[in-house]
């Protein structure tokens, strides 16, 4: 089953624009959920469609990709940085 994304938790220092993503959230039937980073690319590498953001309207997947060895998330239409997602509101 397909999540989708409507916030974000940024990490306290967030420079590095491929680690600024500690948690990611939004809400199903009523119920608020937050997953860490971590789970969320674990889930994504094994359901490409586990998680998704809402742009224009349209459904847009959200993937992991590597930087430096390190894996983050991002949606299939950000080119370098994973501006959907950073363009996010924060959870509350």
């Amino acid at each position: 089953m397909s999540r989708q994304i409507l916030c974000i938790v940024k990490h306290p220092t967030h420079e590095d624009r491929h680690r600024r993503i500690q948690y990611i959230g939004g809400v199903d039937g009523g119920v608020r959920w937050k997953v860490s980073e971590e789970d969320a690319i674990a889930n994504v590498k094994r359901d490409p469609r586990a998680y998704f953001v809402s742009e224009g309207g349209k459904t847009v997947w959200v993937t992991v990709k590597q930087h430096n060895g390190r894996d983050y998330l991002k949606t299939q239409t950000d080119r370098f940085l994973p501006d959907n997602l950073l363009s996010l509101p924060e959870c509350p």
